[in-house]
């Protein structure tokens, strides 16, 4: 079968590698879109992937098309997103429900072979079975959606917050959209991508800018979340979180980035700095949220590209241009 393969550090080839065989509790699934994400870039670049080369792609989606000895769950032909999150469910962080922090933490696609390829094999409680009326092209967003239902979790938002979020691009804007249904009393964005900010306009945003400087919040916001992973956008953000808020650290940064942070105003005004890792006990949710059209995929999938253009799909994805990219098999 025909697969993207990060070959080495800067390196990404599509080559001709083995089909996947399924053991006892496994399917494989014939991937129908599989989209890029910042973390691939990051793959690239020689972080997260244990080692290489690898088979990249952990946003997939696809139709069961082999399943395994001991497969009862799902059968040839039903339609599936696939949570490519892999635990031990041994370590101190899977005992006390932590599994986002496994200590042997895993996933399908950055430490084993993932979808971007005609075919990839997941274990078949990773696997969500859609309903019919979910084009399993656009269920790829279903994997970044349940990092964004893991963010609010973090978050526990409450009514009437205020909120401010950095980065338009397809994980900013899921965090938009589930701002307006977690009930803000108002979503900002900021972006320097003027392409970007635009769709954040049309998907509805209370006020939008190139700098938070241009909106008229000067007693800050509730919640302010980076959805870039860049050190200034970080920096910007921190300082621009109301008393009592929270600062929600949502983008992938290189691990390289640095910011500053003031103590004493962290201790004076009592504000709340977190993380969001991936996906924990969302992926089910995100499925469901997704079903009930909470995200359209024709404005959040702005490319869909032959997986032997997934080189090419990469530089485009570094390059910022578009939105979500999915290659399709």
């Amino acid at each position: 079968m025909k697969a993207a393969v990060i070959e080495s550090v800067g390196k990404a080839v599509v080559a001709e590698v083995p089909d996947p065989t399924p053991g006892p509790r496994e399917v494989v699934v014939e991937v129908a879109a599989c989209g890029l994400c910042g973390t691939d870039l990051h793959i690239l670049q020689g972080e997260f992937a244990p080692k290489l080369p690898i088979v990249p792609g952990h946003e997939f989606a696809g139709e069961v098309v082999g399943v395994g000895t001991q497969v009862t769950e799902l059968s040839v032909g039903d339609q599936v997103a696939v949570d490519p999150s892999l635990y031990c469910y041994e370590c101190r962080y899977c005992r006390t429900g932590h599994n986002n922090l496994c200590e042997r933490w895993a996933a399908i696609g950055v430490t084993t072979a993932g979808g971007a390829a005609q075919y990839a094999v997941a274990p078949v409680a990773n696997c969500v079975k859609l309903p019919e009326h979910i084009r399993t092209q656009d269920a790829a967003l279903v994997e970044p959606l349940s990092c964004a239902v893991r963010g609010y979790d973090v978050l526990q938002s409450r009514l009437g917050a205020h909120v401010l979020i950095y980065g338009s691009g397809t994980m900013g804007l899921m965090m938009l959209e589930l701002a307006k249904r977690t009930g803000a009393a108002s979503v900002d964005v900021v972006d320097v991508n003027p392409t970007r900010l635009e769709t954040a306009r049309r998907l509805g945003v209370s006020a939008s800018a190139a700098n938070a400087d241009e909106l008229d919040r000067p007693q800050g916001w509730d919640v302010v979340v980076d959805a870039t992973g860049n050190a200034a956008a970080i920096q910007d953000g921190l300082d621009r979180v109301a008393k009592a808020g929270t600062f929600l650290q949502f983008g992938v940064a290189d691990y390289a980035t640095r910011v500053t942070i003031d103590p004493y105003r962290i201790y004076n005004q009592e504000i709340t700095i977190t993380g969001s890792m991936a996906v924990l006990h969302s992926f089910e949710r995100a499925a469901e949220l997704f079903a009930t059209g909470v995200l359209d995929p024709e404005v959040f999938i702005s490319d869909r590209l032959p997986l032997t253009s997934y080189p090419h799909a990469l530089e485009q994805f570094a390059s910022g241009v578009g939105r979500k990219i999915v290659v399709v098999p």
